[in-house]
């Protein structure tokens, strides 16, 4: 299913008095709106292709009808978001949930929808079918020489894949860990793992980069192996230049100060990419800014920042993706909601006075940097942000457009009210 540009004019025409008032009202209020406006036109949000089915938990899981039943249905549905907001140009492949069995036709059906693919990443948390070994017991870690070679080869087969569509980095998450104290010897652990890692980098091409994702805990609840940003970044250090950690907002204890954790890592030049999602009590993997909007403010002011300080392109410099769970709405709603929000919390960051906070740091006046801060966050940027999708070919108010064409209905109609689409 595709929206034509005419189904799209015709609902931003319907509503344009509206927001050509609130447009006129914050570009009256900012500095550089032309300037912000370009930035958010640049930026763009990968979807994970997982993501497109519902979610579920151990539980249960309630798929809703029409979802992609292959590869070639979830770059259509991503084509579908990208249509209505202009920023999720990009989608990210999980192997072998989605493995293109011809790369070059995968390719220009992603082109023809005005997408590329971001990092793809590999599996080695759960056993596939016809799998000699099991990762039980762990993958990159695992004591025995046989099963670690047999991730290793998976990873680079991921990395084989997307050479063939274009992608340029290789995400890795480990579920490697333990469930009890004294079931692994954490250095032997660590020194497998990082040994492991060093041959599927040495399969990196060039021009490639390897993120090392982290996680504080599940499946494993004693230790994980790559258990903190500390950790991967202490990987990243020893396997080279093209390592990079990867942030999830999930993959923290309670109240962890993630945006801490990405401003060092900006500094010492390793931060690769970040994982949006939204989280009341762990990974939980919630619709992005549902639940903490003011932390992801403050993530991304410490992005624009850091960035900036660099001399970074914030658009191509970082990967950007969403990893988040529908279990009980419709996922491209969802994914809608996630991209508006993860687009808002940028907008915000980008009209922080960063010359007046600088002075008030340097003065130590606190309350002054809150004022700074919170004006910033409590600006209402939707008008700048809506803007931007219009300027792009997008829709006012993407989700009324959804609605409006009665797209998730069409899905059904067109793939079938039972439908699963591949992926937890």
């Amino acid at each position: 299913m595709r929206l034509t540009q005419q189904h799209i004019e015709a609902h931003n025409e319907a509503h344009i008095g509206q927001h050509k008032k609130r447009l006129d009202f914050i570009t009256s209020e900012i500095e550089n709106p032309e300037g912000t406006l370009q930035k958010l036109m640049d930026f763009q949000v990968a979807i994970p292709s997982w993501a497109l089915g519902t979610g579920g938990t151990r539980f249960g899981r309630f798929p809703g009808g029409g979802e992609p039943r292959n590869l070639e249905e979830k770059i259509e549905d991503v084509g579908l978001l990208h249509a209505l907001n202009r920023s999720s140009g990009a989608i990210s492949l999980h192997i072998p949930w989605d493995i293109p069995k011809d790369g070059k036709a995968i390719q220009e059906l992603a082109a023809s929808h005005g997408l590329k693919f971001d990092a793809v990443n590999s599996n080695t948390f759960q056993d596939q079918q016809d799998q000699a070994l099991s990762y039980k017991f762990g993958s990159l870690q695992h004591v025995d020489k046989a099963v670690r070679k047999q991730a290793i080869e998976h990873n680079i087969e991921v990395i084989k894949h997307g050479v063939a569509l274009g992608s340029e980095s290789l995400t890795v998450w480990l579920s490697d860990g333990a469930c009890f104290p004294g079931q692994l010897n954490f250095r032997r652990a660590f020194q497998n793992t990082l040994e492991s890692l060093h041959e599927i980098y040495a399969a990196l091409p060039s021009h490639w980069k390897m993120f090392i994702e982290y996680k504080a805990f599940e499946p494993n609840f004693y230790s994980m192996t790559v258990g903190d940003w500390g950790q991967s970044l202490l990987y990243a250090q020893k396997l080279g230049p093209q390592a990079y950690t990867l942030v999830d907002f999930g993959h923290h204890l309670p109240n962890a100060n993630i945006e801490q954790i990405v401003a060092l890592l900006l500094m010492e030049g390793k931060l690769g990419g970040f994982h949006f999602n939204d989280s009341k009590y762990g990974d939980d993997d919630l619709t992005v800014g549902s639940i903490r909007p003011y932390q992801l403010f403050l993530i991304f002011n410490e992005l624009v920042e850091g960035m900036d300080a660099k001399g970074m392109n914030h658009a191509t410099d970082l990967g950007w993706m969403i990893d988040a769970s529908h279990n009980v709405k419709d996922p491209l709603e969802d994914l809608l909601q996630s991209v508006e929000a993860i687009m808002i919390a940028y907008a915000q960051a980008l009209i922080v006075d960063r010359m007046a906070l600088n002075a008030a740091q340097l003065e130590n006046d606190t309350v002054r940097c809150q004022e700074l801060f919170q004006a910033a966050y409590r600006t209402d940027v939707r008008a700048l942000v809506a803007e931007a999708r219009v300027r792009g070919g997008g829709a006012l108010e993407p989700i009324g457009v959804f609605r409006e064409m009665r797209v998730r209905d069409g899905l059904v109609m067109e793939r079938g009210a039972r439908t699963v689409a591949t992926g937890l």
